[in-house]
């Protein structure tokens, strides 16, 4: 059913791990939405997930959660692994969808997804936070009143010091390595700021596990431009951003992709621009606003990440993933992205 424009949205979280508490303390935040409901593998998990958030209701299985009436949309806040399944769950029940990032773990998955969502008329996003972001706005404003001039460059680096250990990001069954769950930070960023590659160059280490412990990319662009992009697991990096452009530059400081602040360098001023952006909570409900704003028009995707944009973020990963041989349990070798990169 559609949302009225006073109704409150009522989610319905899958999965009960990290990230989906920080959405659901998030959401306390927003006046016009709650978490209603939450589903986990596990019963006991659930019910614990949902006596910490003060939740109505508290499912054994995701069929139930994606089954309950009262639920309007569906945040997927699972492994990569399963992105794709629990999306399709979701989506055969008549739920729209908030999947988190990266979307898929294959641009294949991406386009079945995608698909069955266009197919039935349902939203789906994936929750590339980032984007939704204050001063990422503030920066989007920048950019359209051409103030940089013609961008020319953009870098942007991921890393953290993550031991080896039990880590998801250190287990090859649930897709790990940098480059899915780090690196799909300056890729996606670039895109947002680029558009779609002309040509994809990697190089990568890999662990003894065959995960990568860091991949660096270069990204060429119809242009011109060039995006210069790193992502590692194995030391915490500066994680700072900037775009560079014929007329002035935007240095975002650390951490790039949360809430934070930026400076305008413009070369005939001797004082940068300071743009400070104040934090409240952790910045995830920012893009469950612009969702419950999207299912109030009856909208089926975000213009502010698209599910084409999506879905080729998705083929430049598999492209990075050929070029440094990243492959996970059950994998052939990687191909070539199905649709070659713009040209």
């Amino acid at each position: 059913m559609p949302i009225e424009p006073h109704d409150r949205v009522r989610w319905g979280i899958l999965g009960t791990g990290g990230i989906a508490a920080a959405f659901a303390r998030d959401l306390q935040l927003v006046d016009d939405a709650e978490v209603v409901a939450v589903g986990s593998r596990r019963r006991e998990s659930a019910g614990e997930f949902a006596a910490r958030f003060d939740l109505p209701r508290s499912y054994g299985s995701y069929e139930e959660l994606v089954a309950d009436p009262d639920v309007d949309v569906v945040y997927v806040a699972t492994p990569q692994t399963v992105h794709a399944a629990n999306i399709r769950l979701a989506l055969e029940a008549g739920r729209p969808v908030l999947c988190e990032k990266p979307f898929t773990v294959t641009a294949a998955e991406a386009r079945d997804v995608v698909a069955l969502a266009r197919e039935r008329g349902l939203f789906l996003m994936e929750a590339m936070w980032t984007r939704f972001l204050p001063h990422m706005r503030r920066i989007d404003q920048l950019l359209r009143s051409e103030v940089l001039g013609e961008i020319t460059t953009v870098v942007a680096d991921h890393g953290q010091l993550i031991p080896p250990g039990e880590h998801r990001l250190h287990r090859p069954e649930l897709a790990g390595g940098a480059l899915l769950d780090l690196g799909v930070y300056p890729v996606s960023f670039a895109s947002h700021l680029l558009g779609r590659p002309a040509t994809v160059t990697a190089a990568g280490t890999l662990l003894s596990s065959g995960l990568d412990a860091q991949t660096s990319m270069v990204l060429t662009y119809e242009g011109g431009a060039h995006a210069v992009l790193t992502t590692t697991l194995g030391a915490r990096t500066p994680n700072r951003a900037a775009i560079t452009g014929t007329q002035a530059r935007i240095e975002i400081d650390d951490v790039w992709y949360t809430p934070t602040s930026f400076s305008l360098v413009r070369p005939a001023s001797a004082t940068p621009e300071r743009f400070e952006q104040p934090r409240v909570g952790g910045g995830l409900r920012h893009q469950a606003i612009e969702v419950g704003r999207l299912l109030r028009a009856g909208a089926t995707e975000s213009p502010l990440m698209p599910l084409d944009e999506t879905v080729w973020i998705m083929e430049t990963l598999d492209e990075v993933r050929r070029q440094i041989g990243l492959r996970f349990p059950g994998e052939p070798a990687v191909e070539p992205a199905a649709q070659p990169m713009a040209s």
